[in-house]
């Protein structure tokens, strides 16, 4: 399996044959992102907490970084934490730039933007598949299942995400919190988890008490 890191990587071609994110799991129970981080206080509690991944969004939002504040903010991530750049329809110039300063080692964008994208060879991929959405795309073995609408605390039909669990290795995200992950995964058994408003004090401000308290309730509700 490969490892993820900030090792140096040099430059890549564009290419659109896709290659989709093998995920390297700290527990092998269960993988967890913290996404939208915004602050260095964020990264430290959530890399104190043993996540497997850090989220960097750059779609418009209360969470939104630059590619250069995101290479910054994701310095202290060790080899093994991957970094993810969180998209929703970017132009192909954003991603450009998002690989060229802050070289993250996952994309992550409705699986729909996929058709269009021209993505470095190094960059793996992590499509978004939403909760009532039809798509015509073909599923790659590991989707990220998602609400409607990202970042805004709405809860995805678990009965939909269960369903495809069975089939697909999917990373649950919307509206979880400590409150309900644990439920959310002795119903969905997805193979990981992701959460950004349920761990905030305020919108865009992570709350290191509530990232701890997540990461720790999702390894417990794994291991049910």
């Amino acid at each position: 399996m490969r490892l993820f890191g900030r090792r140096p990587r040099p430059h890549t071609p564009h290419t659109t044959r896709y290659t989709y994110y093998t995920l390297h799991v700290i527990d092998m129970t269960l993988w967890i992102k913290i996404c939208g981080l915004t602050t260095e206080a964020g990264v430290k509690a959530a890399l104190d907490a043993g996540v497997d991944a850090l989220g960097f969004v750059f779609a418009p939002s209360s969470r939104q970084v630059s590619a250069q504040r995101a290479a910054d903010l994701a310095r202290s991530a060790p080899p093994h934490v991957a970094r993810v750049a969180v998209m929703l329809h970017p132009a192909q110039a954003l991603v450009d730039e998002v690989w060229s300063v802050f070289r993250p080692d996952v994309l992550q964008t409705d699986i729909e933007d996929l058709t269009t994208l021209r993505t470095p060879a190094g960059l793996q991929l992590m499509p978004v598949v939403r909760d009532g959405a039809s798509t015509a795309a073909a599923l790659p073995a590991r989707i990220l299942f998602e609400g409607a609408v990202s970042g805004r605390g709405e809860t995805a039909d678990w009965k939909a995400a269960s369903q495809l669990a069975r089939i697909r290795e999917v990373v649950l995200a919307g509206g979880l919190s400590a409150t309900n992950v644990g439920d959310a995964i002795a119903q969905v058994r997805p193979f990981g988890v992701d959460v950004s408003s349920g761990v905030e004090s305020a919108p865009g401000v992570k709350d290191p008490l509530r990232i701890h308290e997540f990461v720790r309730n999702a390894r417990a509700g794994a291991n049910r």
